[in-house]
């Protein structure tokens, strides 16, 4: 899988994200994919060959194998990563969308004019389309998190299983290869997943909270006794034309 490919998308998401968010990409690259591809694909590269059974049955060493791994590790985190870092380019589609519109909004009325301070700025439905991709992205997460333990009934791997399952002729021993390094790279991942499932939580309080601040201060701004300068009332009326 060309994952130079999915940094070269992701690399435009870190611009118009938040500190939080830039942490979670950090986490994202350095933490899991580059573990990934550097080491975690090597070590399950070879389980199914050395996935041995104390039985010459033709057939139930496959079996068994596919009984007990029905969807392999590697395989498994390769999907997570995808599913949890295609809602952000919600971001970026939802921006390329607002310079699209500022585009012939100036085309129309002239280069001096302008439909968005900035077009990366995360207030109207902008700001609703960050927020819904974190929700997305941390349900992502827990989903698969959930999916591996209830697979394989823990994080840890055991050394040796017990199979009898057709066309095995009785109950046999199969042995994992490597075990140990495997459930060390499995409990590594886990950990990289929750610690990006507490960054996009805190993320979503922070955004939650930056909103309830503006909210209020512009509130204190309108109920003001004071002259209301009228740039301020543009400004208003601009942005909730452009939300």
């Amino acid at each position: 899988m060309d994952w130079k490919f999915l940094q070269g998308l992701l690399s435009g998401v870190n611009k118009y994200s938040t500190a939080f968010g830039r942490i979670w990409l950090s986490v994202i690259f350095v933490f899991r994919v580059l573990v990934f591809v550097v080491a975690a694909e090597r070590v399950w590269s070879d389980d199914q060959g050395h996935f041995e059974c104390n039985t010459r049955q033709p057939g139930c060493t496959n079996i068994c194998y596919d009984f007990f791994f029905p969807i392999s590790h590697i395989r498994l985190w390769a999907l997570q990563l995808i599913f949890v870092t295609c809602p952000s380019f919600m971001v970026v589609l939802h921006v390329a969308y607002r310079e699209e519109r500022e585009r012939k909004y100036r085309a129309k009325h002239g280069e001096d004019t302008r439909l968005y301070d900035n077009p990366g700025q995360k207030h109207g439905g902008l700001w609703w389309t960050y927020l819904i991709s974190l929700f997305i992205k941390t349900t992502f997460e827990i989903t698969f998190l959930y999916m591996l333990h209830y697979i394989y009934d823990s994080f840890k791997l055991p050394r040796k299983v017990q199979c009898d399952v057709s066309p095995c002729p009785n109950l046999v021993d199969c042995y994992i290869s490597r075990p140990t390094e495997k459930t060390v790279f499995t409990y590594f991942m886990v950990g990289a997943s929750v610690l990006c499932v507490i960054l996009n939580i805190c993320e979503i309080f922070y955004l939650i909270a930056s909103r309830v601040v503006n909210l209020r201060h512009r509130g204190s701004v309108h109920t003001s006794p004071t002259k209301v300068h009228p740039d301020i009332d543009h400004d208003c009326c601009k942005s909730s034309l452009t939300s």
